[in-house]
C-alpha cells in the first residue's frame, strides 16, 4: 500500500473523530433545566355569610285577565240585523242598546202561535158544547129505550094470544137494538169527554209554549247590556244574515274581572295554609305597584304537575284592565322562618349552592321557596339542614364549579 493510499483511508476516520469529539464536547457543556412541577389551578371567587331569617318571599307570576261572567249574545232565530249601536271596547250601561234584528223575521211565527193557541181554546169550547150535547141526548136515548122495551114487552104478550104479527114484533126488537146502539154510542162520547179534553188541553199547553218561545225570540231581537259593561266584541254589521246561535255581540261585566296565572308546585305548600286560615295574600304588578293590589281569590279545582293554577281578583273600578291581556305578577307569600337570602348568582340549576370549606368547595342541595327584595336587590329565599349560620357561600359563578375544586377568596 503507498503512502498516498494510507491517507485516503486516514482522513475520513480523523473526520469523524473529531466530528464525534465536538459533539460530545457540547452535550457536555449544555445548561441543565429543571422539571417543571405541576400546581393546581385556583380560583378567585367573592363570598358572603348567611344567617338565618324569617322574611316573607315573593314569587313572580305570569297572569291572563279572563272575565268569568263574560255575556255572549247569539241571534235567538234566523234573520236580518237591523242596527248595531256599540263598538268594540266601548264601556255601556245597564239597559243601553247593542244590537236589534229586523222583528218581521219574527212577527211571523208569533202571530202564528197566538192563532194555534186561539183555535186550541175554540176546540175546547166545541167539546164543551158537544159534550154537554150528549148528556142531554143520552138522556132522551134512554127514555126512548125504556119505550121500546115496553113496546117489544106489549107485542110480546099479544103473539102470546095470537093477537099480534111476527112483523110487529120483529120491527119492535129491531128499533130496540137502535136505541140501544144509540144510548151505548151516546155513552161512548161522554165517558171519552174527559180524554178528549185532556188531549186538546195539551195540544193548548204546546201552542202556549210555542208561543212564549216565539215572543222571547221577539223580545231578544233587541239585545240590551243586562249590566254595566264594556264590548268585548261585535260580530256583525248592519243589514248581516245570521242564523240561529250566531253571535252578535259579546261583553264583560266591569266587576266580574280576574287575573288567571299559574303557581309552581313548590310553592303550593306556602300558599294552601294561608288559604285554609282565611289569610289574603296579594299580587302587584312587577314594576309597577301604582296599579293596584290584586287579593288571591282561590285556588283552581285540579292541579297539574307542574303547578296550580290561581286567580286573583280586580277592583271593579280598574278599567284599564281587558280579558286576554297578560301582567306580570308578584305575589307576596306568608312569611317563612329559617331560610337563608343569597344572590341570584349564587344558585347552579335551581338547587344547588357552594359553601367554601378550607378552601374548598363543597356543593350544597337547597330548596328555593321564593325571592325578597333587600337592600334594594333582589335575592333568592333558600332552605337547606345542611347550612348553618356563618356559612360562607360561594357568589361568583363559576362555570366550573364542583365539590373539591381548590379557590382563593378574592383580597385575601
Amino acid at each position: 500500500m503507498t503512502a498516498r493510499s494510507q491517507a485516503k483511508l486516514v482522513l475520513p476516520m480523523l473526520v469523524l473523530l473529531l466530528a464525534g469529539g465536538i459533539y460530545y464536547s457540547l452535550v457536555a457543556s449544555k445548561t441543565q433545566r429543571e422539571s417543571p412541577v405541576l400546581s393546581e389551578k385556583i380560583w378567585q371567587i367573592e363570598i358572603i355569610e348567611v344567617r338565618q331569617q324569617t322574611l316573607s318571599p315573593t314569587v313572580t307570576l305570569y297572569g291572563r285577565i279572563e272575565s268569568p261572567e263574560q255575556l255572549k249574545a247569539a241571534a235567538p232565530g234566523g234573520g236580518i240585523v237591523d242596527r248595531v249601536y256599540v263598538r268594540n271596547g266601548a264601556r255601556v250601561s245597564k239597559g243601553a242598546p247593542l244590537v236589534t234584528m229586523d222583528k218581521r223575521d219574527f212577527s211571523v211565527a208569533l202571530q202564528q202561535a197566538r192563532a194555534d193557541v186561539r183555535d186550541m181554546d175554540s176546540q175546547i169550547a166545541e167539546l164543551e158544547i158537544r159534550n154537554r150535547s150528549n148528556r142531554a141526548s143520552l138522556q132522551t136515548e134512554r127514555e126512548l129505550t125504556t119505550l121500546a122495551e115496553a113496546e117489544v114487552d106489549r107485542l110480546v104478550a099479544l103473539k102470546k094470544q095470537k093477537l099480534s104479527a111476527d112483523t110487529a114484533l120483529n120491527s119492535a126488537h129491531s128499533e130496540l137494538a137502535r136505541r140501544q146502539l144509540a144510548v151505548t154510542s151516546r155513552e161512548l162520547e161522554v165517558d171519552s169527554h174527559p180524554a178528549r179534553l185532556q188531549i186538546l188541553n195539551a195540544r193548548k199547553d204546546r201552542g202556549k209554549a210555542q208561543y212564549d218561545q216565539a215572543k222571547l225570540a221577539m223580545d231578544r231581537s233587541a239585545v240590551r247590556a243586562p249590566f254595566d259593561a264594556i264590548i268585548s266584541e261585535v260580530a256583525v254589521a248592519a243589514g248581516d244574515r245570521v242564523s240561529l246561535g250566531q253571535l252578535l255581540v259579546s261583553l264583560f261585566p266591569l266587576h266580574a274581572l280576574e287575573i288567571r296565572a299559574h303557581l309552581p308546585i313548590n310553592y303550593i305548600d306556602s300558599v294552601q295554609p294561608a288559604i285554609a286560615s282565611k289569610e289574603t295574600l296579594f299580587a302587584s304588578v312587577v314594576g309597577r305597584g301604582d296599579l293596584g293590589r290584586f287579593p288571591l281569590l282561590r285556588l283552581s279545582g285540579e292541579a297539574e304537575a307542574t303547578g296550580i293554577d290561581v286567580y286573583f281578583a280586580i277592583d271593579s273600578d280598574a278599567v284599564q284592565y281587558r280579558p286576554g291581556e297578560l301582567l306580570a305578577l308578584s305575589l307576596q307569600l306568608p312569611a317563612q322562618s329559617d331560610v337563608f337570602a343569597v344572590p341570584y348568582q349564587a344558585i347552579y340549576g335551581n338547587s344547588r349552592i357552594y359553601r367554601v370549606d378550607e378552601d374548598r368547595l363543597q356543593a350544597i342541595d337547597i330548596v328555593s321557596i321564593g325571592q325578597a327584595r333587600m337592600d334594594d336587590q333582589v335575592q333568592v329565599l333558600i332552605r337547606s339542614d345542611a347550612i348553618a349560620d356563618g356559612d360562607r357561600i360561594v357568589v361568583t359563578h363559576l362555570p366550573n364549579a364542583v365539590s373539591g375544586l381548590k379557590v382563593k377568596v378574592g383580597g385575601n
